[in-house]
């Protein structure tokens, strides 16, 4: 074999133990470091190290926050009554050397018993609390207890759990239909004295509505008389002035006026005597009689 052979195979030789005696610690990942199986170093940061091949090893796992999207679930409320609830839960290794030997680094063993947690948490929230306080009445403050008794118990599995939430919840069948109808009946009340309300605001604004009415149109009646008067007088001062200058041309000017009034159809017939003065103009020009 050539020296430059034996080179090559060197060099092989010297980069295989290189890449196996140095790892690399990503930000977002956390590493164990084994010797002969057992835990020797947990608190890597991120970073190049070295180790000695075959006597040790590494393993990673993700420090980043993981989900936990449970299945629904029936509880039982203090009132006996069944209630469907769906929750998630945030979680992510807070000491890697528990969460592995308490998991054996297997995530799904670790939702497994953190699923239980979040179960049993939930279960005693809820059989203590009527339908009401889950729903609206305590349900903060029912959470808030989950999330501490959860947060302390995750802890011996290495494991921190940021948040626990509800993403719904719901009656089950056996009371959805009662709940509807009480639901419907508060809402018909609720609908039933709004109308009321309703109807005695639009009472008072259409008597209202009414009184200006009768207001106005008085008022118009007072001006309109106001201006008939005024206008009554004016045609009887002209009426006056025009009898003061020619008696006899404005008693035959009413009289023509009458006429014109009297006879306005061809079917009018009027009864009268011949000599009644209502004719004296017919008889003579100037009204004698």
């Amino acid at each position: 074999m050539t020296k430059s052979q034996l080179f090559v195979i060197g060099a092989a030789v010297l980069a295989v133990l290189v890449y196996m005696s140095a790892f690399v610690v990503d930000e977002r990942e956390l590493v164990i470091q084994f010797r002969l199986g057992e835990i020797k170093r947990s608190d890597f940061e991120p970073g190049l190290y070295w180790l000695t091949p075959i006597v040790n090893n590494v393993r990673k796992f993700d420090r980043r926050i993981q989900s936990l999207d449970s299945l629904p679930e029936k509880y039982l409320t203090s009132e006996k009554k069944n209630v469907i609830v769906d929750s998630f839960v945030k979680w992510r290794i807070n000491d890697v050397a528990e969460y592995y030997r308490s998991t054996q680094g297997d995530l799904r063993l670790a939702n497994n018993r953190l699923s239980r947690i979040v179960n049993n948490a939930l279960k005693n929230g809820i059989s203590q609390r009527t339908i009401l306080q889950v729903i609206s009445g305590e349900r903060a403050e029912m959470m808030n207890a989950v999330r501490e008794n959860v947060y302390v118990q995750a802890q011996r599995f290495g494991i921190e759990v940021v948040d626990v939430r509800i993403k719904k919840l719901d009656y089950s069948e056996t009371i959805s239909a009662s709940v509807f109808e009480r639901m419907i009946k508060e809402r018909a009340t609720v609908a039933k004295k709004l109308r009321s309300e309703g109807n005695e605001e639009a009472k008072v604004v259409r008597a209202e509505a009414e009184r200006e009415s009768r207001e106005i149109l008085a008022e118009a009646y007072r001006e309109s008389q106001s201006i008939r008067g005024e206008g009554d007088a004016t045609a009887a001062e002209i009426y006056a002035k025009a009898y003061n200058q020619n008696a006899e041309f404005y008693s035959f000017y009413r009289s023509l006026n009458a006429y014109r009034a009297m006879f306005d159809e061809r079917n009018d017939i009027l009864i009268l005597q011949p000599d009644s003065d209502f004719f004296r103009y017919f008889k003579d020009a100037k009204g004698a009689q």
